[in-house]
């Protein structure tokens, strides 16, 4: 399928967070697919903790256009700074469920995020997901949005994270997740939001993080992405076996983390964590509390991609 090389191409793949996660195991199953399917002749090294861009998770998206990352296993909400369309996942409260998620992603809304990204230099190959993101904190149990007041919450470097907490009634403080483990570990913030897994494999739950809150207030797909330069520089049959094993592994994560939830939040809670989950009532507090933040943010996403993205989830 290859044409014999005098050596084998090592193209470099950006993550934030290590094969002890499943974001970073997302990206060396990726490199594993490749490299067995090429026979050896494309190689993946992947780059965790964001080491390419000196532990600064936002601007990947920008080396990755510029030429300094070949290909990344990025988070919606890291390049949603120069992608504004990927603030459509970050939108509070916009995907109740796993199944909208995928309506989402799998349907005209996800084809029009995936323009929008190549529109601006880099050439998207497939999802993957890190989750919908839980609500923790040292200081006491959280289900209505009052309980939030006062709360100093570590978001990261996207506005509208600072919106939506900002009308919750909490005190947002945006810091690189290099920083925020410290900060939890001496009170200087008194809460986090991430996906259960990780929370767990951070054992988050060590830095007095001891309640957490299902609330499934956003989700943040992943994507496999190339630089544009590196994929025109690539034969067709290169092409295909990179887009084939971005699906693939993808595909494999997205199960991998569902499959691993319910194991996760077991894990979690006995080891002495509270976990609350809201009634229906209750998940509406927050929906009615957070509904300004949509004014702010649809122009700026586009209402043609919002709307898409509400009939896949209404349709499904």
């Amino acid at each position: 399928m290859f044409a014999t090389s005098l050596q084998a191409r090592e193209l470099s793949v950006s993550t934030v967070l290590s094969d002890a996660f499943p974001w970073g195991q997302a990206a060396q199953k990726w490199a594993d697919l490749v490299e067995e399917r090429s026979d050896g002749e494309l190689t993946l090294r992947v780059y965790p903790n964001s080491q390419l861009v000196n532990g600064d998770q936002t601007r990947e998206f920008s080396a990755m256009r510029s030429g300094l990352i070949d290909l990344a296993v990025g988070s919606t909400i890291n390049w949603s700074p120069q992608v504004p369309e990927l603030n459509l996942f970050s939108l509070p409260f916009l995907m109740p469920d796993e199944a909208a998620v995928d309506a989402v992603t799998g349907g005209e809304a996800g084809d029009m995020v995936f323009e929008a990204i190549e529109a601006r230099g880099v050439v998207p190959l497939a999802w993957g997901e890190n989750g919908f993101r839980q609500l923790s904190n040292s200081s006491g149990e959280i289900d209505e949005p009052a309980d939030l007041e006062g709360l100093k919450i570590r978001v990261v470097g996207s506005p509208l994270f600072q919106d939506t907490f900002s009308a919750l009634g909490a005190n947002p403080t945006q810091m690189s997740w290099a920083d925020a483990k410290p900060a939890l570990t001496t009170g200087a913030v008194d809460g986090q939001e991430n996906p259960l897994s990780v929370f767990d494999v951070a054992r988050i739950d060590q830095v007095g993080q001891n309640h957490v809150t299902l609330w499934n207030y956003m989700n943040d797909p992943l994507i496999f992405a190339a630089n544009q330069q590196v994929w025109a520089s690539l034969s067709d049959d290169e092409k295909a076996l990179l887009k084939e094993t971005a699906v693939e592994a993808g595909a494999w994560e997205v199960a991998m983390t569902r499959e691993q939830e319910a194991g996760r939040l077991a894990d979690i809670q006995e080891r002495g964590v509270t976990v609350t989950e809201l009634s229906d009532e209750q998940y509406q507090a927050f929906v009615d509390a957070t509904a300004n933040v949509y004014d702010k943010w649809i122009p700026r996403i586009g209402e043609e991609l919002v709307e898409a993205a509400r009939n896949a989830i209404e349709a499904q």
